[in-house]
C-alpha cells in the first residue's frame, strides 16, 4: 500500500501524501466513488471514504495538510539535526562503554546538549519521528561456532540433587563451612549480537578487532552460608594469543583463587565444581589433598549448568557486555572487572542465582 506504517514523516513526505489527497479530491469532483479512488491511488477504502466525507464537508481545502501530527516537538529542526549527528557518532563518544543506544541514553544526550528533559515514552516518539527504530547490531567479523557434543545424564543429575546435595549441606552445617560453587568463562574482544536504536532501514555496524586480539578468562566462585551475605570471589587473566602463551586458566590460577577465598572467608570451604581437565589434573589433586584440612571437594554431574549458581554470574555479565566494542584487551579487561566488582556488592543478586538452581542451602 502507498500508506505504509512508517511514522516520522518529513516535510517532503507530507507534501507527497497531500498531493495524493488532492488527486482524490479531483476524482470526487469528477464523480468517482471511494472504491474507484482507493483502487486508482492504491490506498485503503477506509482512507478513501474518510477523504470523501471531509471533501463533502469542507471541499478540497479540507484535504490539505495541517502540518506534523501530534504535539509540537520540543526540539526544532536544527536541534534535531544536531541530535541525529550525535546519535550517529555512537554511544562510546558520549561516555558509554558499548555501542547500544537505549531510550534512557538518548534522553541523557538530549538533556546534556539542549537542557531539555524527556520521558522515555517521549524519547520513543521523538526518535520514531526522526526515522529511527530498534535494529539488530551486526559485527563485521563473522565466525562459525563449533559446538562439541556433550552427553548429559539426567539420572545422574537427579541423583546428585537428591543424594549428594543433602550430604553437602549437612557437612557444611556440621563444619560451619561455606559452600562455594566455581565455574569459569571467557570473553573475547568480539562481542555477541545485540539490539540498538538506529535509523530505519540502516543496519548499524560495529567494527571489531580481528584474529589475535586476545580474550579474558575469568574463574568465579559464588560462596554461600546460611546467616551470611553471599560472596563472589573471582580471578581474571588476560590472554594475548602470543606464541607459546597459555590460552586458558592454569592449576596455579585456580589454586590462587581458592587461597584468596580462604583468606576472605576465614572458615572451612566446600568446593563444588565440574570435571574440567584442570580440575582433575595431577597437579590440582595434589593441591587439594594438601589443603584437605580446610577444603572439601564435590563434583557436579556432566553438563549440568542449571545446578551451578556461578552460571548465573556469566549469563549476567555477558548480557551486559553484549554490545561492548572493546578498543583492546585492556579496555575489555577493565569492563569485565568493573562488572564483577559491582556484582560483589549485590549479595541479593547472587542469592537470586542460587534460587534459580532450586538448591536449598539449609540442611534438612
Amino acid at each position: 500500500m502507498r500508506y505504509a506504517d512508517s511514522g516520522g514523516l518529513s516535510p517532503e513526505q507530507r507534501a507527497e501524501r497531500e498531493a495524493v489527497r488532492m488527486q482524490a479530491a479531483t476524482m470526487f469532483e469528477q464523480g468517482a466513488t471511494p472504491v474507484e479512488v482507493a483502487r486508482e491511488l492504491r490506498v485503503t477504502r477506509k482512507s478513501a471514504y474518510a477523504w470523501r466525507r471531509a471533501w463533502q464537508a469542507g471541499g478540497t481545502a479540507a484535504l490539505a495538510s495541517t502540518g506534523p501530527g501530534g504535539l509540537a516537538c520540543r526540539l526544532d529542526d536544527r536541534q534535531r539535526a544536531r541530535l541525529e549527528a550525535a546519535l550517529r557518532a555512537g554511544p562510546a563518544v558520549h561516555g558509554w562503554d558499548d555501542q547500544r543506544w537505549t531510550l534512557a541514553r538518548v534522553a541523557t544526550v538530549i538533556e546534556r546538549m539542549f537542557g531539555v528533559s524527556y520521558s522515555l515514552p517521549g524519547v520513543s516518539v521523538l526518535v520514531h519521528r526522526m526515522g529511527w527504530s530498534v535494529r539488530r547490531l551486526v559485527h563485521r567479523l563473522v565466525h562459525r561456532l563449533v559446538h562439541r557434543p556433550v552427553e548429559r545424564d539426567e539420572e545422574a543429575i537427579r541423583r546428585w540433587r537428591e543424594e549428594v546435595w543433602p550430604q553437602i549441606t549437612a557437612k557444611a552445617a556440621a563444619l560451619g563451612a561455606w559452600i562455594c560453587f566455581e565455574d569459569e568463562a571467557g570473553q573475547s574482544t568480539r562481542p555477541a549480537k545485540a539490539r540498538t536504536w538506529a535509523r530505519r532501514g540502516q543496519t548499524p555496524v560495529i567494527p571489531v578487532s580481528g584474529k589475535g586480539a586476545g580474550k579474558v578468562s575469568i574463574a568465579g566462585m559464588v560462596c554461600a552460608k546460611p546467616g551470611q551475605d553471599t560472596r563472589l570471589a573471582y580471578l581474571m587473566r588476560r590472554h594475548t594469543h602470543r606464541v607459546g602463551e597459555r590460552r586458558s586458566l592454569s592449576e596455579e590460577d585456580y589454586a590462587a583463587l581458592l587461597r584468596a577465598a580462604d583468606e576472605e572467608l576465614n572458615a572451612p570451604m566446600i568446593l563444588v565444581w565440574d570435571n574440567l581437565n584442570t580440575h582433575v589434573s595431577t597437579a590440582m589433586r595434589a593441591f587439594l589433598d594438601a589443603d584437605a584440612d580446610w577444603l572439601s571437594v564435590y563434583r557436579l554431574p556432566t553438563y549440568a549448568p542449571e545446578i551451578n549458581p556461578a552460571e548465573g554470574v556469566w549469563a549476567n555479565r555477558k548480557g551486559r557486555l553484549r554490545s561492548l566494542a572493546a578498543a583492546g584487551l585492556g579496555h575489555l579487561g577493565r569492563a569485565v572487572e568493573a562488572g564483577m566488582q559491582r556484582m560483589q556488592g549485590r549479595p541479593e543478586l547472587l542469592d537470586g542465582f542460587i534460587a534459580e538452581t532450586g538448591l536449598v542451602l539449609a540442611s534438612p
